[in-house]
């Protein structure tokens, strides 16, 4: 189930696609947690793509980009460097899936993340949450209107 706006978003310490560990209580100011299924799939490779392409409007807002998927660290090194993704990738591999399925985001069925992001205020409050359907990706053009909700809290 996803997280309501207003809950609190649950605590996790990830790999990140250079083993370093990241805590949601290290994303100081506000966060952006965009879940996505796989490193390297045509329609997360073309949606982190725009993520990196719009780090200014993340920076804008006072808020950090992450993105999680269940892959493993060396394969999103690989995805990063081969995508110039400068933003901390982490690795939801092993115990597979337990952070994403915390914050509702995993599909048992298929086994890895659904397209959801959340948008954090500095308390780790879910301000908004932005998705999309199996095979779309979320239009660049719903963060900016969903990072509105954290501006106005920050």
């Amino acid at each position: 189930m996803v997280l309501d706006v207003g809950s609190v978003a649950p605590g996790f310490a990830l790999a990140n696609q250079f083993g370093e560990t990241v805590t949601r209580s290290s994303l100081v100011g506000g966060a952006v947690i965009v879940f996505f299924p796989f490193a390297f799939s045509r329609v997360c490779t073309d949606e982190l793509g725009q993520l990196r392409d719009n780090l200014e409007l993340f920076d804008a807002a006072g808020v950090t980009l992450v993105a999680v998927s269940v892959d493993h660290k060396y394969t999103l090194r690989a995805f990063a460097d081969a995508n110039d993704i400068s933003f901390d990738l982490l690795a939801d591999f092993w115990p597979h899936g337990s952070v994403t399925r915390a914050y509702g985001a995993f599909d048992e069925e298929q086994g890895y993340a659904e397209r959801i992001s959340y948008v954090l205020d500095g308390a780790g409050v879910v301000r908004a949450v932005v998705s999309s359907p199996h095979g779309q990706g979320r239009p660049i053009s719903d963060y900016a209107q969903a990072l509105g909700s954290v501006e106005a809290v920050l």
